[in-house]
């Protein structure tokens, strides 16, 4: 019987869809921030800011959880099994999203999204994992860009999918259980259709000579290298910046943009949609440029993202062009952001200990991101959002260090 889609093709269709799934059970809890501040706060016992800032430490937990759980997932991706990953990561995120659902107290919001988030951390290295076992070195960018595109468009379509929810005049409890019923459509679908492919054996010399890569290494060795851990700390400062974007776009939208809930939700998902668009266009370039090509986009994109987070720091409330900046800072920061946790992380890795690298480098990019919640809502308390993102630009800034490095010694590779 002919087949209408290759093997590779059609797991990294399904892992794609997946991913994008996990969305759903993800942007629900941010989407969902401006209706629970209200919900939190309509009893008298805290007023709208503690509101605020407890629901940042519930997501601040949530982020822990989860970069902690990175650390783990990724040698587990390697050592057991992607595939097993992925489909255990989209049951949990079920099972919690309607337990989220179901409570109504501050305590239990934070055992659901905790155990949310940490089982949500076996999603991505089993993600990439499933996809190394399919694609060779000379493909790894190409085929992580278009992976990539499931958290941006998935995120995109989530926030749509919410916002649409909240127009129809449902409370926040829908949100949590549409989402799980979404992600319950892909966990058959990819229980059913996708395959690991376990005869893949590690790159050959001559497929790493042929993709200009370096030899893999295993964990013991990238973990050694000083190029890795700048990886890790410019991993930190895009993850903090993306993170605040992702919990707290729409609660800014509500009070400084000064839109509905449901038109704040639907236009924070500019930002996700954006920043697909640039990974599109990284992909393309990714592999074409290797890895000094990848640092320079890195080291380039950071003042530039600085420079646009100053821009939106300055913008009076309600401007129209607030929505233009986000999505700009969109583009600009999750392109690059997008090699982090993907094509560099199977550049350091490969098929062998490229689950590893990329739930590292992931797991210290969110241990910045525990900062986008708690943290930012105190920041936007006491200082307005304008104090946050000037905040944000200054930890861009900063990152230039790493990022400065990291591209020299690339470019010593190629002389």
């Amino acid at each position: 019987m002919r087949q209408f889609i290759s093997p590779p093709a059609k797991a990294l269709l399904l892992l794609t869809l997946g991913y994008a799934g996990y969305y759903f059970c993800r942007a629900s809890f941010s989407v969902a921030k401006p209706q629970l501040i209200e919900f939190l706060s309509a009893g008298g016992a805290m007023d709208a800011a503690a509101a605020k800032i407890a629901l940042g430490g519930v997501a601040s937990a949530a982020t822990l959880a989860y970069a902690c759980g990175k650390f783990a997932s990724g040698a587990l991706a390697d050592f057991w099994s992607g595939r097993r990953n992925f489909l255990m990561g989209m049951v949990g995120a079920i099972v919690f999203n309607i337990l989220f659902a179901l409570s109504g107290t501050l305590p239990l919001f934070t055992l659901a999204w905790v155990l949310n988030r940490l089982i949500q951390a076996l999603g991505w290295p089993g993600a990439v994992k499933v996809t190394a076992s399919w694609y060779p070195a000379s493909s790894y960018g190409t085929a992580v860009g278009i992976l990539s595109l499931s958290y941006l468009f998935g995120d995109f379509a989530a926030r749509l999918f919410h916002g649409a929810l909240i127009g129809a005049g449902l409370g926040w409890q829908a949100l949590f259980f549409g989402g799980a019923g979404v992600l319950t459509l892909l966990l058959v679908a990819n229980a059913l259709f996708l395959r690991e492919n376990v005869t893949a054996k590690p790159a050959t010399t001559s497929e790493i000579d042929a993709a200009d890569e370096e030899p893999e290494l295993d964990a013991k060795a990238f973990l050694r290298s000083p190029s890795f851990w700048c990886v890790c700390l410019i991993s930190l400062a895009f993850t903090l910046a993306r993170e605040t974007f992702n919990e707290w776009s729409p609660t800014y939208l509500v009070e400084f943009g000064k839109l509905t809930k449901a038109n704040a939700a639907t236009q924070s998902s500019y930002f996700p949609l954006f920043g697909g668009f640039a990974v599109i266009l990284a992909g393309k370039l990714s592999d074409g440029l290797g890895r000094s090509g990848r640092a320079f986009i890195l080291l380039l994109s950071l003042p530039v993202i600085a420079v646009l987070l100053s821009s939106l720091a300055l913008l009076p409330a309600g401007s129209p062009l607030i929505i233009f900046a986000i999505s700009a800072i969109g583009f600009f920061l999750i392109g690059p952001y997008s090699f982090l946790a993907g094509a560099l992380s199977l550049d350091f890795g490969g098929k062998k200990s490229g689950a590893t690298a990329s739930g590292i480098i992931d797991g210290v990019g969110y241990l910045g991101g525990v900062l986008a919640g708690e943290s930012m809502a105190r920041l936007s308390v006491a200082l307005g959002w304008k104090g946050a993102f000037f905040t944000l630009a200054g930890v861009l800034l900063i990152s230039l260090i790493p990022a400065l490095y990291f591209w020299k010694e690339q470019k010593k590779r190629d002389v």
